[in-house]
């Protein structure tokens, strides 16, 4: 019964892809296009396995000398599949088993990471294991258990007896201890002997000590909660007061009792975690709180030890993002001074660029300041010495600093806007050089000691691979060449960049794939793509995955793919990111028509079948889009969409649009939950019902906005699925519809 059930289902979908191929002359075009252009790209293959962006190789870390570059590797194929360590000796090029299979298998190191779902912490994929800062030992984290490899001895011994989550393992900086979170307090463990202590008390749900939370991670990029000092004898810590923050639940609908998770989520406008820091000795006894100063709605984004052990610079942010203090603070007394300001009338990004100097008279900083994030160097006096690089181009991140021969290492966007090189400067500001020289988007790894680096190096037609490089820029090893041979059988269509200019004269950049077998003499259809919000860059010269090979697809069906990056994005600097403030939506609207009008003048474009189409802030600007330009898209997707900024978190939204009470009217104007009224057009939503991110409610408030209005949309939901609807299975059956909705909505008989 089964099985003739299946094939019934299976003759049913073979006759309606026959009906719409006969009914759709295009597609009949298309087809025989495509024998002429390789093989037929499908949403099975493109989201399907093996990959085909291949594979990078994983646990990539250095050892604590600099000298050698240990990873994971793979061996044996399917089920049976086992993971080694394996190292790579970076003069000599020698490559040797560090931890064989074996020992990892009685390890019980998880073979596979799980299929994320969630955000915040959940977006980070466990580190699996850790060198000893000495060099003498490794750790190996299983979510409930602890292991050491002793280097010497060539031995493993399990060091947590207990069978509770753990998470956030670190290895002290003398090697000696092991510390973790458990049941919201932090813990140690002694290498030798594997005796447990509890480091902290009174930890909670609610009150929670050296573990974050949801927010901090998600908006400010924090990753840990607590910080080893330099000569290891104690540690700073945040604890996050979460009593004030509003518990939203996710709900289990395919549970039969509805089960239900609470998490602590502070919406625009309301109450954030009440955050302090804290120094624990290792001998015990209470912690040093630090002085923060009376006011307690504000942000600690970042924390770090100053080279002596005695000091931790800590950065407060206040709760409207427009300044940043970094303190400088006494770990044994708690008293603290304000060492530098940074103010700005939008907003402030924060960074991760403060390097201290060993001398202790010196220290890096990153700033906006001049509209362009740059590197400066300060004096321990908070005077600027110098600044150390400078132009209308941004610095990505600081790499390293290598102080015995005075260069700092860094990524910027000085040759083009749309590629990542990794650049040195001297501290004395002379020298300044880009060593890596392939165009496209370099990914830098730099080695302890500075003298290396592995380079993660993509383009916009080939995936990334990994190489390894002497400083200057020497290339001495291929770790994984990465080449999916599966893609030359595709004959992917070439990417064509473009420069374009807003209403008020902004350069900016697009790119566009066009149809298999393109025909100038033709009309086509056009999918524009867009992400549209703060951080975000999509027209880059980088792999774009699996999205661009989707985009690759459709353009094998006949659509014309276009991509532009508007105001308010990244990669163009601070500058270029402002012109949002207390306004989502409405300037970079503005700058996707502008795309629109030079499409619109491309004698190939059929300006009355243009589709669009996001994800998340895409999602929303789709929306917004759909909405308030209803009569230049007559299709569009939104994924995960924002509909009502009131209902988003509050250190992201209130960082382009104030509080709701300040701005009423910016949050009325940007919602489209406001505007759903004015949909003429065929809209297609997908959500998913356990999204931590971008709650579901979302998606049902905007729908009885459509039900008022006597509008309608086609709403996907995928039980269970957090913010990026991430599995295998869900995304080759949304994708299947997104293609099908594009083909009926968008293409037809050219006129």
């Amino acid at each position: 019964m089964a099985r003739s059930y299946r094939n019934r289902k299976q003759w049913i979908a073979t006759a309606a892809a026959l009906c719409l191929w006969l009914a759709l002359p295009g597609l009949q075009a298309g087809s025989k296009a495509l024998s002429q252009t390789g093989k037929q790209l499908t949403v099975e293959r493109i989201y399907g396995q093996p990959s085909l962006s291949g594979s990078l190789t994983s646990g990539v870390q250095w050892r604590p000398d600099g000298k050698v570059l240990t990873y994971l590797e793979r061996r044996g194929q399917g089920a049976q599949a086992e993971m080694e360590l394996w190292a790579l000796d970076m003069e000599s090029g020698a490559r040797s088993v560090l931890v064989s299979a074996e020992t990892m298998r009685n390890l019980l190191l998880p073979r596979g990471a799980p299929e994320a779902q969630r955000t915040g912490l959940g977006r980070q994929t466990p580190q699996r294991y850790f060198w000893s800062p000495t060099g003498e030992g490794l750790l190996f984290a299983a979510p409930q258990a602890l292991y050491w490899y002793d280097l010497n001895s060539r031995t493993a011994k399990q060091l947590t007896s207990s069978h509770a989550t753990m998470t956030d393992p670190k290895v002290s900086p003398d090697g000696r201890w092991v510390s973790f979170v458990r049941d919201h307090d932090l813990w140690l463990v002694e290498t030798a002997t594997g005796q447990e202590r509890r480091l902290t008390q009174g930890g909670r749900e609610e009150l929670r000590n050296a573990e974050l939370d949801w927010v901090y991670p998600e908006e400010l990029g924090i990753r840990t909660a607590y910080w080893w000092s330099p000569d290891a004898s104690r540690m700073a810590f945040l604890q996050m007061d979460q009593r004030p923050v509003t518990r939203y639940p996710l709900v289990d609908l395919l549970s039969y009792t509805g089960e239900t998770e609470w998490m602590r989520y502070p919406k625009a406008g309301d109450a954030n975690p009440i955050v302090r820091v804290g120094v624990v000795s290792l001998v015990g006894g209470e912690p040093r709180w630090i002085d923060l100063g009376p006011e307690t709605d504000m942000y600690i984004p970042r924390v770090h030890w100053m080279p002596d052990g005695k000091r931790v610079a800590i950065q407060r942010l206040n709760r409207n993002q427009t300044r940043l203090e970094l303190l400088i603070a006494e770990a044994d007394s708690g008293r603290s001074r304000v060492l530098l300001v940074e103010e700005d009338p939008h907003w402030i990004n924060l960074h991760d660029d403060l390097y201290f100097f060993s001398d202790g008279k010196r220290f890096l900083w990153s700033s906006e300041r001049s509209g362009y994030r740059h590197l400066y160097l300060y004096g321990m006096d908070g005077n600027l010495i110098r600044q150390l690089t400078q132009g209308e181009w941004e610095v990505s991140g600081l790499s390293g600093v290598d102080e015995t021969s005075g260069w700092v290492y860094f990524v910027a966007t000085e040759k083009s806007p749309l590629e990542r090189h990794l650049y040195r400067v001297r501290v004395d500001g002379s020298g300044f050089a880009r060593i890596t020289e392939a165009e496209g988007t370099h990914g830098i790894n730099l080695a302890p000691t500075a003298a290396y680096f592995l380079d993660t190096y993509s383009n916009t037609m080939t995936p990334p691979r990994q190489d390894l490089y002497r400083a200057d820029g020497t290339r001495l090893h291929v770790l994984n060449e990465n080449r999916v041979a599966e893609l030359t059988e595709y004959r992917l269509q070439p990417v064509e960049f473009l420069t374009l200019r807003a209403a008020d004269g902004t350069v900016l950049y697009a790119m566009m794939i066009k149809p298999a077998e393109f025909d100038a003499t033709r009309k086509y259809p056009v999918l524009l793509h867009l992400y549209g919000g703060p951080h975000g860059q999509v027209v880059r010269k980088a792999w774009g995955g699996a999205n661009f090979l989707w985009h690759q697809m459709m353009a094998q069906k006949g659509f014309l793919i276009f991509i532009l990056d508007n105001r308010g994005m990244a990669g163009r600097g601070h500058v270029f990111e402002t012109p949002i403030h207390q306004r989502l939506g409405e300037v970079e609207l503005a700058d996707q028509l502008a795309g629109v009008e030079y499409l619109k003048s491309l004698p190939y474009v059929d300006g009355g079948r243009i589709g669009i189409w996001g994800w998340s802030y895409g999602g929303y600007m789709t929306l917004y889009a759909m909405f308030n330009a209803p009569e230049i898209f007559q299709a569009g997707f939104a994924g995960a969409p924002v509909t009502d900024w009131r209902q988003y978190d509050t250190i992201y939204t209130e960082r382009y649009l104030k509080r709701p009470q300040e701005n009423p009217e910016g949050y009325r104007r940007s919602s489209p939950v406001n505007q759903a009224g004015h949909l003429k057009g065929k809209l297609l939503i997908a959500h998913g019902t356990a999204d931590d991110n971008v709650h579901y409610a979302n998606t049902v408030q905007l729908q009885e906005q459509l039900i008022r209005h006597g509008r309608y949309a086609e709403i996907l939901v995928y039980p269970g699925r957090g913010h990026g609807i991430s599995d295998a299975r869900a995304r080759i059956h949304l994708f299947h519809r997104v293609t099908q909705f594009f083909e009926e909505t968008l293409r037809r008989d050219e006129p």
